[in-house]
């Protein structure tokens, strides 16, 4: 199956993203990269993020998520910010040591009604992954 090229670049991403959270900019997660089905996302690192233990948190790693697939949907069907998330699937694989966190979300599945993504996240490379998560959005009508 042929990605669907994306509608928009990271910087359009960014500002339908900051038009839907103002302030999401100063310290929230943001795109570095769009490509046909993928999207990268990055959350600074805050000691905020850690829990008991040392690790950053599972309520941050499963926004972090959330928000990769909500990207990944802007990017690829554009000005749509009604879309909602109806399903939400993780998996915690390791734990996540300080550092920025980054996510890569790829489009499974893109319809009229629905969007189903992979979203994989890691602070240490892509080949430490430290949870993976199923993403389904609803699209508006």
């Amino acid at each position: 199956m042929t990605a669907p090229a994306p509608k928009l670049d990271a910087a359009g991403v960014n500002a339908l993203l900051e038009t839907a959270f103002p302030g999401i900019s100063r310290t929230g997660p943001h795109v570095v990269e769009v490509a046909p089905g993928r999207v990268r996302m990055v959350r600074p690192y805050g000691e905020g993020l850690l829990r008991p233990g040392g690790v950053i948190s599972g309520p941050t790693l499963m926004a972090l998520a959330d928000s990769a697939a909500y990207a990944l949907v802007l990017a690829h069907v554009g000005d749509q910010l009604m879309a909602v998330t109806s399903q939400l699937n993780m998996s915690f694989l390791r734990g996540a040591r300080p550092g920025d966190l980054t996510a890569e979300a790829e489009l499974l599945r893109l319809g009229r009604r629905m969007a189903v993504c992979d979203v994989r996240l890691w602070t240490e490379g892509p080949e430490r992954l430290a949870a993976q998560a199923n993403v389904t959005y609803a699209l508006p009508a």
